[in-house]
């Protein structure tokens, strides 16, 4: 229970966000995997989509991605050295729909594992672990991450139903 509760809580609170992906690609360690990898004269392509500026397909609704030259390295070097702003009313991404969906998702997890710690016995310890274990299933970015979270804020609605039917310590056998 211990270890289910310690991997999502952990999994929850280290979003990935823009300032982290900045920290990955302004990291020296990258451009050196980079000129391992690839040999001779290469060109780098990034396909991102980013929250103030990506706009809506037309025709699908989703968020698109364009492509940006290796110009995109001095911005991550100047966006991850703005990492300070995250979670602040400074925050230009902290208002965005994901960045509230995780914000929610770490609230509600908090709030699940107080159910958890008061309908913890032997015989729901399973369905405890399930349901301390539902943020490991969220994966993504964008639309496939609003796709993962629906699907697990149904599992976790349907394991809490389990945990709260659950008799009272005592009222398994009476009958």
């Amino acid at each position: 229970m211990s270890e289910a509760v310690a991997r999502a809580y952990g999994k929850l609170l280290a979003v990935k966000d823009e300032y982290e992906v900045a920290r990955l690609h302004a990291d020296p360690a990258f451009r050196r995997q980079l000129a391992e990898e690839f040999e001779g004269d290469f060109t780098l392509r990034f396909h991102l989509a980013p929250p103030l500026l990506a706009r809506p397909d037309p025709q699908t609704g989703r968020i698109r991605k364009r492509s940006y030259g290796a110009w995109m390295m001095t911005a991550f070097g100047c966006l991850s050295r703005l990492k300070g702003l995250r979670g602040t009313f400074l925050d230009p991404f902290g208002r965005t729909d994901e960045r509230r969906m995780e914000r929610q998702l770490i609230t509600d997890y908090e709030a699940d594992v107080e159910l958890i710690l008061a309908q913890l016995k032997p015989d729901t310890l399973a369905t405890a672990i399930d349901l301390a274990s539902v943020p490991e299933r969220i994966r993504g970015f964008g639309h496939v991450k609003t796709a993962s979270v629906r699907q697990a804020r149904a599992r976790r609605d349907g394991l809490r139903r389990q945990l709260l039917a659950a008799p009272a310590s005592g009222q398994a056998n009476a009958a």
